[in-house]
């Protein structure tokens, strides 16, 4: 048996995450800092400290955890406003009852589209937002 449990993003700032997350739709689940031998054998780098904020989706399916490593603190890992199609980029993908409305609420967080809210034949409306340091995060409003 297989189950997915949650996709991890790593941020700069947890509070800003978790506002825009909250934003978005998501609920908070906890909060924590991890740290120790565990923790550091786990990524494989030393003497890590790192707060989590674990959100979830609304009816439970799925999760997101959100990590701020505050020592050491996390570097960029890709150029900023990086284009979508690089190796080892990533998004997450939330489907939402209205992208038109949503829209102004995350730039209010700072999101930015990437490009434009386009239709896919007359099933999705769609588009990518970045936020957070370079997050890409889907939307998916169906149309039917």
């Amino acid at each position: 048996m297989i189950q997915m449990d949650n996709v991890g993003i790593v941020v700069e700032d947890t509070d800003a995450a978790v506002a825009f997350f909250t934003e978005l739709g998501l609920e908070l689940e906890g909060r924590t800092q991890v740290e120790g031998a565990w923790a550091d054998k786990t990524v494989g780098i030393d003497g890590i400290r790192c707060e989590i904020a674990m959100m979830r989706v609304p009816g439970g399916h799925g999760r997101l955890e959100l990590s701020q490593y505050l020592t050491p603190v996390a570097s960029p890992a890709v150029p900023e406003n990086a284009p979508y199609h690089i190796v080892a980029m990533h998004r997450v993908m939330y489907r939402v009852d209205s992208i038109e409305e949503l829209l102004p609420r995350l730039r209010a967080h700072g999101a930015e589209l990437v490009a434009e809210v386009v239709e896919y034949g007359d099933i999705y409306r769609l588009c990518y937002v970045r936020a957070l340091g370079g997050v890409i995060i889907g939307l998916a409003e169906q149309l039917n």
